[in-house]
């Protein structure tokens, strides 16, 4: 959350995309998500009509391919919105969990694939139902935070009471998060077996603009065949998007959401090519045990990566080790009890000292003392992270890597999520940008069907691009800053590294906008 210089950063990503000057953040688009019922749903409940014709079963409004927690949000949405609630919608893909609607049991161990959703994010699930559900299972609001780095030469804490909010963020597992979802959909959609199809995509052929018939509004002649025989079905599935599914079944659709991931099959099949690097770094995350109650989210940063340890209830907390990739085998196949004592080395004295008042500590805190109202951690002391005591998980590694696509949108297709973009972990935001785009779409179909648009047409899906181009692409050029700048152990690097969090610490204006930009309120870390 430290404010670093990641101009290189945003200069390669914004050459290889067409960033757009303005960006929503996730709120103003949640706002769509309550008002009058739809006037436009069919009083039967069955598939609207097309051209006076009746769309066949196959034939869908909305395709999502990807049923992970981004894919879900775009489904939970649609079908909450007043506008869109009638489309016919379905989710396609074959994870098993999909079937699982009850709640998970809050005693049980925690899983330590999580998620730390901001306030932003929090809202757009109230906004569609689906926060009351994760509020039935595991989660750990936290209010505190802490940032230092192995040279001890600085710390920077943050406060919610700093921008006069009651938390930070909220961590939540994963599985807590699609299950939520899950719920929510049943509630709205009695038929939701009928929206999710347990298979996989085969293929996916796009219509030809040559047979685009009927122009943008989807309206093909009325009579039951044209001059070259073909019917009325025919020429209205002429203009969809047909999927090839892997049972056998082949299914019609207006739009194509691909939510399938970072190596998204949609994506590759519509050949939008895309831009990024790996970086010589993997992450280990895992849950381990305190004797304590963590209620505060810690990340130091070390010569190799950085270490955070956040908080996922009662006394449990969740680790994301960044390090080299030999370090990261070498790390999981050590003895637990081996593991546990390397991450509280990695917490506290290993590597280099505590952060400690100085001169020019005490210097800043009187310099600074006058700009703003004071933010309440600005006297805060550095603080220990509690001891973990034991290992209660099973350790993961995963390679990291930057990506973001040149094209988010193409007729009949949207991306969303790690299918358009994936940053580095060390923020935690990933997540959380992938869900300002499911919020993003929704409201851009909304805003279609509105005006009767065809919700599959390019000039309107530009405005979903438009929305979060800029946005995401902001965050992951501040992340990859913040990787670069931490990577290397270098004097006049360290000084600027730890005049950066002093700067954080002491200069509460510059302290409470970080705060809001990381929570989604503001555009930019810096002042805007």
């Amino acid at each position: 959350m430290t404010p670093t210089p990641a101009r290189a950063s945003a200069h390669a990503l914004l050459r290889s995309t067409r960033c757009f000057a303005a960006a929503n953040r996730i709120r103003p688009a949640a706002r769509a998500f309550s008002g009058v019922p739809a006037g436009a749903a069919d009083p039967q409940g069955g598939p609207e009509k097309v051209g006076g014709v009746r769309a066949g079963d196959d034939e869908l409004d909305v395709a999502i391919v990807g049923g992970g927690m981004v894919g879900l949000a775009v489904a939970c949405a649609l079908s909450n919105m007043p506008l869109t609630k009638h489309l016919r919608v379905a989710i396609i893909d074959s994870n098993p969990a999909l079937k699982s609607t009850n709640y998970l049991k809050k005693d049980g161990i925690p899983d330590s694939r999580v998620s730390t959703v901001t306030p932003a994010t929090i809202s757009f699930f109230r906004d569609i139902g689906a926060w009351e559900h994760i509020q039935q299972q595991r989660h750990a609001f936290f209010g505190k935070m802490q940032v230092w780095d192995y040279t001890g030469l600085g710390y920077t804490r943050y406060n919610a009471r700093d921008v006069c909010k009651e938390y930070l963020g909220c961590v939540v597992e994963n599985k807590v998060l699609c299950n939520s979802l899950l719920l929510r959909l049943q509630e709205q959609k009695e038929a939701i077996g009928k929206m999710i199809y347990p298979t996989r995509l085969e293929s996916l052929v796009f219509p030809s603009k040559s047979r685009n018939v009927g122009g943008a509004g989807l309206k093909p002649p009325s009579t039951e065949a044209d001059s070259l025989g073909h019917t009325s079905k025919e020429l209205r599935r002429s203009n969809l998007v047909k999927l090839d599914l892997s049972d056998g079944q082949t299914l019609y659709s207006k739009l194509v959401v691909g939510a399938d991931g970072s190596k998204s099959n949609v994506r590759q099949i519509a050949g939008i090519k895309t831009t990024g690097w790996s970086y010589p770094q993997s992450a280990i995350i895992c849950t381990v045990e305190h004797t304590t109650e963590n209620d505060c989210a810690w990340q130091r940063f070390l010569p190799s990566g950085p270490i955070a340890l956040l908080p996922i209830g009662d006394n449990f907390s969740n680790i994301v080790w960044t390090m080299s990739p030999e370090e990261a085998l070498r790390h999981k196949s050590m003895s637990s009890e081996d593991f546990v004592m390397a991450v509280n080395r990695a917490l506290d004295f290993g590597y280099g000292p505590h952060p400690s008042s100085s001169s020019l500590d005490h210097y800043m805190e009187r310099l600074f003392s006058g700009v703003g109202d004071t933010a309440a951690s600005t006297k805060e002391c550095f603080e220990v992270p509690p001891r973990a005591i034991g290992l209660i998980s099973e350790r993961m590694a995963f390679p990291l890597s930057l990506m973001h696509s040149h094209d988010y949108v193409s007729k009949r297709l949207a991306l969303v999520g790690d299918a358009a973009h994936t940053v580095h972990p060390l923020a935690g935001q990933g997540v959380n940008l992938g869900f300002g785009d499911a919020a993003a779409l929704a409201e851009v179909i909304s805003e279609g069907v509105s005006v009767g648009a065809d919700i599959g047409d390019l000039s309107l899906l530009n405005r979903y691009e438009n929305d979060r181009k800029a946005a995401n692409v902001a965050m992951a050029a501040v992340l990859d800053g913040f990787q670069k700048m931490y990577s290397v152990d270098f004097g006049p690097l360290n000084v600027l590294r730890a005049a950066a969090f002093h700067g954080a610490q002491y200069i509460s204006p510059l302290k409470k906008n970080i705060i809001s930009y990381a929570m989604g309120d503001k555009k930019s870390p810096l002042f805007s």
